[in-house]
């Protein structure tokens, strides 16, 4: 049998011995490793004497204990000593100048809203703000979306209460009804921000930009939105010969709807805007409807106007070939660096948008 009190002066013995990780590594495999001294007389419990057993195993684990204890304090200590020596190696001077400036970049969505905010201010417009999270009225009702349209469905919403009366908005047009509310005709506004919908894939996300656009006034007419978007679109792709074309479409809040698109063609698997034998969509707009007038307590006898929504993210991925809008959010500081704009690059009328 064992002799228990030669093993506790032997342990006592080589714990003194401890000065580095290694040496402490080797005494865990020698007493406490599968084929370990104190492993292997646990093994042989059940061949003791049974008026011994229990005092054996007993003082078996007191040396079993008191060693754990023992490692434990010494591997505290090696850390320690670690940590200071790295301290000690590895200190940095901060007094010092660093090697290389790395300089942050505007995100290319900031970048856009800029752009269309300059383009937009230079016919009018101001531009108007408001929370993301809203009331189903402002949302859907006030826009003349019925109760059961499939807008409202919780498939696309994200609504934060049982009763669905507060929500997530799915688009900036509540940022219209807002400003209706507390203002009369004429208004002149367009709202970008953000906007939440339940997708997600290459050119979907769950959190997105849209600006929308509102002019209300006592003679404003569909050719008057015609002129603003087709000012604006070749403004945003700096292109003076743009083709585009005005296609019927359906809206809740808009009467007559149409959707607008623009001419491209793929170079090289990339898209070209302006010309070509393809159309892409890039908006939606029309006049806005006598209900959703009604709602905000303007009088569509008297006054009528146009709207407009888009995708802001959409529009940079088309103007500057980013092909997933996922990489949008990915917050990826390469990404960053290649998509990004310097901080001087304040988008102007005058000189370019993005020269």
């Amino acid at each position: 049998m064992l002799d228990l009190k030669r093993l506790s002066r032997e342990i006592n013995s080589k714990i003194q011995e401890i000065n580095d990780r290694e040496s402490l590594e080797v005494i865990k495999t020698n007493y406490l490793g599968k084929k370990g001294i104190i492993t292997e007389a646990f093994k042989i419990l059940g061949q003791i004497d049974p008026e011994k057993r229990k005092s054996f195993a007993a003082e078996l684990n007191l040396i079993k204990s008191d060693l754990l204890n023992d490692i434990n304090n010494f591997q505290s200590k090696i850390n320690f000593k670690e940590i200071e020596t790295k301290l000690k190696l590895e200190t940095v001077d901060i007094t010092l100048p660093v090697n290389e400036i790395r300089r942050g970049k505007i995100h290319p969505v900031s970048q856009v809203i800029d752009e269309l905010t300059s383009i937009f201010s230079e016919i009018g417009f101001s531009v108007a703000e408001g929370p993301d999270i809203e009331n189903e009225f402002n949302n859907f009702t006030a826009l003349n979306t019925p109760e059961h349209h499939p807008a409202r469905d919780m498939h696309d919403t994200f609504y934060l209460d049982d009763d669905k009366k507060f929500l997530l908005r799915t688009h900036t047009s509540p940022v219209q009804i807002r400003t209706m509310l507390k203002n009369k005709p004429p208004i002149k506004i367009i709202a970008p921000g953000r906007t939440y919908r339940c997708d997600s894939d290459m050119t979907h996300t769950p959190m997105f930009h849209q600006l929308e656009g509102l002019h209300i006034g006592e003679e404003v007419n569909m050719g008057h939105l015609k002129g603003c978007l087709e000012f604006f679109l070749k403004k945003f792709f700096e292109d003076d010969n743009l083709e585009m074309r005005f296609r019927p479409s359906h809206f809740p809040f808009t009467e007559p709807s149409a959707e607008v698109d623009i001419s491209y063609k793929l170079e090289n698997n990339k898209i070209v805007v302006g010309k070509g034998d393809k159309w892409l969509e890039v908006l939606g707009c029309g006049m806005v409807h006598p209900n959703v007038l009604r709602n905000v307590k303007i009088n569509p006898k008297k006054f009528q106007g146009y709207a407009f929504g888009l995708g802001i993210d959409r529009l940079a991925m088309l103007k500057y070939g980013i092909t997933d809008l996922r990489s949008f959010f990915n917050g990826d500081l390469r990404w960053s660096e290649h998509y990004g704009f310097d901080a001087n690059d304040v988008p102007t009328n005058y000189r370019g948008l993005s020269k």
